[in-house]
């Protein structure tokens, strides 16, 4: 999609800060962390949100979660992290392109909004 910031950082048209890379997902560092370790996992498919990626490919979202744990591990968060989905602009979501919020560094509080 031409007018998506994250597939212009899959086709590296802008270059993220990137953490990790598989065939079919990418993690790069949020510009704006909430957190210590603030990674953001993308399908390298544009995909709107985490419910239609889930229903065109469970192989695409397994890689993505898989990833989401390597940049973790890599980043040494051993004792814990957290793993978000926003699905919708009423969830939070702004980019229309699904990713993962990878969160750590730090204890998470709950409820977290």
């Amino acid at each position: 999609m031409s007018d998506c910031l994250f597939c212009k950082f899959v086709a590296r048209e802008i270059v993220p800060d990137v953490v990790a890379e598989s065939e079919h997902s990418l993690a790069f560092r949020d510009i704006n962390p909430q957190a210590p370790t603030h990674v953001l996992v993308v399908p390298k498919r544009h995909v709107e949100n985490a419910g239609e990626l889930a229903k065109a490919s469970a192989e695409e979202l397994a890689d993505l979660v898989l990833l989401a744990r390597a940049a973790a591990r890599q980043d040494g968060l051993v004792d814990g992290y957290r793993l978000v989905f926003n699905t919708g602009a009423q969830a939070g979501q702004t980019v229309f392109h699904a990713h993962l919020h990878v969160l750590g560094g730090r204890t998470m509080e709950w409820p977290p909004g």
